[in-house]
């Protein structure tokens, strides 16, 4: 049986180009993604980034929507103490309703942005209440309200199947514990990624969505015609996470970034992409399936790092071709 691939979407803003070109290529992504039978695509929240147009989820997934058909679509993820339960479940009612079978919904512990704009956002750094929100946002979801009085409409019932993300043992434990799917982020944190699926695994309790365990494990990747290409292609990926990540603001040639990069101060940035197809079809399609039996991985969910909207659409189609 052929390996699930799916795609996480960031809608990247381009150097020269606007939010409106980001949403251009998401849509044209996800077309490519369903012709080539990806099993979904998800958008990262994010804030206060200018490379990144994916903030508002749910606006983007039903923009998307509706200029697709059957691939399913989902937030990969919320980033839940941004947000009131109550709301989550209204969006992604509403989404479920207008898209019936379509809509996952994956939630993160995390503020996906700086301490400065999570107060912007209105939200306070408190304890920590992401496992008592996730059970409420369930509640709505489902037929019973952990809230007295309050239900989510729409929403109720709708039962939008929940995915807990994360890249440390907290998540994993969580997942497993409320018996959900479980999302490693190792395409950006891949440190933890075995010792966290093991600890899911093992400690796993069914549940009315999820009887047993299920693994989604994040990977880079950037596929070419040729071996050549895709490594340029990466390269410049790599360049572009330094200059976003570890020296914002300033402007740095090829030469100066491939300098620091090579630097233990880059060292970080390089081993935050350790997980990385890169190359032909035929080199990507044993990475993935290799990285899929090393991650115990029921699926794999892509981040394409090629720069251009083009790249990451031929990229995507290569990808598919290789685990066919």
């Amino acid at each position: 049986m052929p390996l699930p691939l799916s795609l996480l979407d960031l809608a990247i803003v381009a150097p020269g180009e606007t939010a409106a070109d980001a949403f251009e290529g998401s849509v044209a992504l996800a077309r490519t993604a369903e012709a080539a039978g990806y099993t979904r695509v998800w958008y990262a929240e994010h804030h206060n980034n200018p490379t990144i147009a994916s903030s508002a989820t749910a606006v983007l997934i039903a923009h998307v929507a509706s200029a697709t058909s059957s691939i399913r679509l989902g937030a990969g993820g919320v980033m839940l103490p941004n947000h009131a339960p109550l709301t989550i479940a209204e969006q992604y009612g509403t989404l479920a309703t207008l898209h019936p079978g379509r809509i996952d919904l994956g939630l993160g512990r995390a503020p996906g942005t700086d301490r400065t704009t999570m107060h912007a956002l209105r939200r306070t750094v408190g304890p920590d209440t992401f496992p008592d929100d996730v059970r409420e946002l369930q509640g709505y979801l489902g037929t019973s309200t952990l809230v007295p009085g309050v239900q989510a409409y729409p929403g109720y019932g709708t039962d939008v199947p929940l995915y807990i993300l994360g890249s440390s043992l907290f998540g994993a434990r969580l997942a497993a514990s409320y018996g959900l799917p479980y999302a490693f982020a190792s395409h950006f944190a891949p440190q933890h990624l075995q010792e966290a699926v093991s600890v899911y695994r093992a400690e796993f309790q069914p549940s009315e969505q999820l009887a047993e365990p299920y693994v989604i494990a994040g990977v880079g990747a950037v596929a070419a015609e040729t071996e050549a290409e895709a490594h340029r292609q990466l390269a410049e990926a790599q360049r572009r996470r330094l200059k976003m990540m570890a020296v914002r603001g300033r402007e740095l040639s090829d030469a100066e970034a491939d300098a620091i990069l090579a630097s233990p101060q880059g060292q970080g940035i390089l081993e935050m992409m350790a997980y990385t197809a890169v190359g032909t079809r035929e080199q990507v399609g044993e990475y993935l399936e290799a990285f899929a039996t090393h991650a115990q991985a029921d699926e794999l969910i892509v981040a394409l790092h090629s720069s251009t909207t083009e790249e990451r659409l031929r990229s995507a189609q290569i990808l598919a071709e290789s685990v066919a």
